[in-house]
This record gives structure tokens, C-alpha cells and sequence, in this order.
């Protein structure tokens, strides 16, 4: 399992890959989940977090309401108690299991979301969670131990956040994807605008390392590049 490593002895384990990334922000003491993965992974998903010996988390963080992201959410809730935080964009999408179709960025993206359109309107379906914590523009996980927040990064959906952790490492979910050499843009989105106006956001924690949900990290050298370039 990837392992990152901040200068205030936080580390990102990232826990499941693949289709989807899940993290696990830990200090050794208070542990924080960003994200599930799919639902037919929640085997995979207790078995890594028990090779961790993580028997309870603090508070699980979804970036958003895709199938690929809180699949597990509602196993994750009540398997540890844990308490769910979201966007308040998106809190009506995890309660009913399901989440639009962003529109298609890019030529082949595009195609596909034509496609479905005449299949269904809905990405994925997943069994239906509560929230606990709705977020708003930015909130602070001082109080689950973690010197971090919560960043509101819209673009990919309405209500997409990402994790800024130590001001150096950030978990970005979808607003920027590591799949594509040379490319942080994702192959969907609601409103690229406002995806490219979030990167602007996240160059100005100072952060260096950017994790997204798909694919390896980004630099920040990349996403700057990639920033000024198409903004």
C-alpha cells in the first residue's frame, strides 16, 4: 500500500487502487477515511484496514456521491459507528444511492455519455447512506485529531471537496484525475470552469502533491502547467 508522509507526521495510506483510490489520514492515533471505493470491494476494504489494525475510524469523508467513491458508505457507518461527512451539494444524492451523470470533457467522454443517455440517468447505484456532518465552503478536522480540512473544490459534481492535509498534500477525488501523461483533466465534469477555477484553489494551499482518485499523484509543477494553460 502507497504510503505518503508530511513533514507533521501525517501519513496517507492509500488502501484500495484500481478503479477508484481509497485514503486512510492517519497519525497513529486518530484515523480519517476519505472514500469507500465500489461495493463489491468492501471485502478487500475490511481486509486492508484490518492489515492496518485500524479498528475504528474517526470519520469517513466522501469527496463526493459517485457509485466509485461511497459505495461502501453505508458499511462503512455502521460497521464503525463512524460518523459521514459531506458536501451539502451532494447529501441528497447519498441518501438516495445514486448520482447523475457529469457531462463528458473530452471527444471519447463525450461519446460514452451519449451512450447512456438513452441507457440511464444515474452513475451506479449503491445501497443508500445517512450524512452526520454537512460542509459547506471549508471545514477544519482539528477535531478529529488531524491537522487538516476540508476544502469545497466543485467542478466534477456541485459538491466535490477535497482534504488539505498539513498545507502540503492534498486528496483532490475527481477535480483532478492522474491517468493521462502530461494531463490532470478529468474526463468528465459538471462545469469544467469551475473544475479549472477549483485547481486555482488548490495551487493556493501551497500544497506540492496532489492525490486524486484515479491514477498516481500529481506534482505541483504539473498542475500549474496545466492550470495556466487552459484557464
Amino acid at each position: 500500500m502507497k504510503t505518503w508522509l508530511t513533514s507533521g507526521g501525517i501519513r496517507i495510506i492509500r488502501i484500495l487502487s484500481g478503479r477508484s483510490n481509497v485514503f486512510l489520514v492517519t497519525n497513529g492515533t486518530k484515523n480519517i477515511l476519505v472514500d469507500t471505493g465500489l461495493s463489491i470491494e468492501w471485502k478487500l476494504l475490511r481486509l486492508r484496514l484490518n492489515k492496518l489494525t485500524v479498528y475504528h475510524i474517526d470519520c469517513l469523508i466522501l469527496t463526493h456521491s459517485h457509485f466509485d467513491h461511497a459505495g461502501n458508505a453505508a458499511r462503512i457507518r455502521k460497521a464503525f459507528r463512524t460518523p459521514v461527512i459531506i458536501h451539502g451539494n451532494e447529501a441528497h444524492f447519498l441518501k438516495s444511492g445514486t448520482s447523475p451523470v457529469p457531462d463528458g470533457t473530452v471527444t471519447y467522454s463525450k461519446a460514452i455519455i451519449k451512450m447512456l443517455s438513452g441507457i440511464s440517468s444515474s452513475i451506479g447505484k449503491y445501497r443508500s447512506c445517512r450524512h452526520d456532518i454537512l460542509v459547506e465552503s471549508r471545514y477544519e478536522l482539528g477535531n478529529f485529531g488531524i491537522d487538516a480540512y476540508i476544502l469545497h473544490t466543485p467542478g466534477h459534481t456541485a459538491g466535490s471537496v477535497s482534504i488539505v492535509i498539513n498545507d502540503e498534500i492534498a486528496i483532490v477525488g475527481d477535480t483532478m484525475f492522474g491517468i493521462f501523461p502530461g494531463s490532470v483533466f478529468p474526463p468528465f465534469a459538471e462545469d469544467p470552469r469551475q473544475l479549472i477555477n477549483s485547481w486555482g484553489q488548490l495551487l493556493d494551499t501551497g500544497c506540492s502533491l496532489f492525490l486524486p482518485s484515479h491514477g498516481s499523484a500529481n506534482t505541483r509543477e504539473l498542475v500549474q502547467k496545466e492550470y495556466h494553460k487552459r484557464r
